[in-house]
């Protein structure tokens, strides 16, 4: 359900149960928290039953209280400062081992990923990018990486990509103020979501570009504007974001970008390696450079 929940759980709350009352207040107080409880835990810290729980995420109208806690957790996880975050992931890993959990979980996100990724939508994020005249690519803060990783592969493919740095609000118009109907602009974000990525995918749809929109999910602020809508689980780990899933989106698509234009590829990269050798760019096999010294001496 794409709503407010918190506002949701407001307006109901004068006519609540008693019991009904206790949880909505917690949520209200201490959504950080109740976003990561499981029906009886949450039962248990405000003193109800878990069936309680569970029917009072019925009488909010969701169908069950898992979707009432995903429903929170999209709607909490921007809201979070990273004092938050920390609490919140000492609380559930605390006498775990963290090596194991977080790993695991990244498993479960990359699940996640391929069952919710709409495969229409990656399809026609591919055609979108393939058939652009210049491509824009922007990610700030932690999503910066995800931009640079793309941006760096896509280089490799096409002459005109464009990489949009995170500065000034004025600076940011001025490399993106061209950007037309020929153009696609692929904006990368995750909560806390960057206000400078909302604002240069709004620009960019209002000139008339395509968009593609890579984000956690459909409450993102980047989804209003997106032609194509790439969701990726970006759970945090602790106050640092989890971009295992993102990354693994990001490789298929330039996976299946360079599928689509395999003769290219193949004409790009023969070159590149012809470049990559005259001008020594990768260092060589040290044991293969033992032996031929060898062969040499001989």
């Amino acid at each position: 359900m794409n709503r407010d929940l918190f506002s949701v759980i407001k307006n109901k709350l004068p006519s609540l149960s008693k019991g009904h009352k206790l949880i909505a207040n917690y949520i209200l107080s201490q959504y950080d928290k109740a976003a990561f409880m499981t029906a009886q835990k949450l039962g248990k810290t405000v003193g109800v039953s878990e069936s309680t729980v569970v029917r009072f995420a019925s009488e909010l109208g969701y169908d069950g209280y898992p979707e009432l806690q995903r429903q929170l957790q999209d709607l909490m996880r921007n809201k979070l400062t990273a004092v938050q975050r920390i609490e919140v992931s000492s609380e559930q890993m605390n006498g775990e081992d963290v090596l194991q959990r977080v790993l695991n979980q990244d498993i479960d996100r990359i699940r996640a990923t391929l069952n919710e990724t709409n495969k229409n939508d990656f399809n026609h994020a591919v055609d979108l990018i393939t058939s652009a005249n210049t491509i824009y690519i922007i990610g700030t803060r932690s999503s910066a990486a995800l931009a640079y990783f793309l941006n760096y592969y896509l280089n490799l493919l096409f002459p005109h990509v464009k990489l949009v740095p995170s500065t000034t609000t004025s600076e940011l118009f001025e490399r993106i103020m061209r950007i037309d109907k020929d153009d696609v602009m692929i904006g990368i974000s995750f909560p806390r979501y960057s206000n400078q990525t909302v604002k240069a995918l709004k620009y960019s749809k209002t000139n008339g570009a395509k968009v593609i929109a890579i984000t956690d999910s459909t409450s993102s602020p980047l989804t209003d504007y997106a032609d194509a809508l790439l969701l990726a689980k970006s759970d945090m780990a602790s106050f640092a974001d989890s971009l295992v899933a993102p990354l693994s989106l990001v490789n298929a698509l330039i996976a299946a970008i360079s599928i689509r234009n395999v003769d290219l590829v193949t004409q790009t990269f023969g070159k590149l390696e012809k470049v990559w050798e005259d001008f020594d760019v990768y260092a060589k096999n040290t044991e293969n450079t033992e032996n031929n010294d060898a062969n040499e001496e001989v």
